[in-house]
């Protein structure tokens, strides 16, 4: 689950102070209610991700500081929520909606993508994961930037189209478009009710199994 952080999300966050329209991105977080919940029921692991920068602002790259300020929310500068996407402020931490749990890890990044300066690679290889379903935002940027490192790596990729958003939905079709492109260059595409019923359906099959087993 990519970056559903009050700074992204919020009005009062960076992204809402910059003028963004934000309605795309919330429209997203029931189904992302819903397939969290079913994630947790049937265990499946959950790993959440922030963007966001160290407190000195040392990891943050000169154009990407600028890019910000160009965009109207300069990382570092102070805002209504805490400084913009500084680790430790309030509109870094994640919506009150979509909040981890114990025991769910928290991979907090610097760059886009998931994998860049983290231990997420190790953490997945070290719970003998091989298959990555991707949701958050924003789908062209975080989403696919973390879908093409993990592709990089030998995953299987899934990105659960109507649980990604973007601010602008030309952009976020689009990068649907170039996921499927070339025989599923960049891994499959499905809809969050497909994965929730699939593990409804693959725990029904195992209670089935079990009882045939007894009986």
């Amino acid at each position: 689950m990519i970056d559903m952080q009050r700074d992204f999300l919020a009005p009062e966050g960076a992204s809402g102070v910059s003028g963004f329209d934000l309605s795309p991105l919330r429209a997203i977080i029931p189904r992302l209610q819903n397939l969290l919940s079913a994630a947790r029921e049937h265990g499946v692991s959950v790993f959440h991700t922030r963007e966001g920068h160290r407190t000195d602002l040392a990891d943050l790259p000169e154009t990407k500081r600028q890019r910000s300020l160009q965009a109207g929310a300069q990382i570092g500068a102070p805002g209504p929520l805490g400084r913009f996407l500084v680790r430790g402020e309030f509109g870094h931490d994640f919506i009150d909606e979509l909040q981890p749990i114990p025991g769910e890890p928290i991979i907090d990044k610097p760059g886009y993508g998931a994998f860049y300066a983290t231990d997420l690679e190790h953490m997945l290889r070290r719970k003998g994961i091989t298959h990555v379903l991707l949701t958050g935002v924003t789908t062209q940027c975080c989403v696919n930037s973390t879908l093409r490192e993990a592709v990089d790596r030998g995953f299987f990729c899934l990105t659960l189209a109507d649980c990604c958003a973007s601010f602008e939905p030309a952009l976020h079709d689009a990068t649907l478009q170039i996921i499927a492109s070339e025989a599923h260059l960049f891994g499959w595409i499905a809809n969050g009710e497909n994965v929730t019923c699939a593990l409804e359906k693959h725990t029904a099959d195992d209670s089935n199994r079990a009882i045939e087993q007894t009986a």
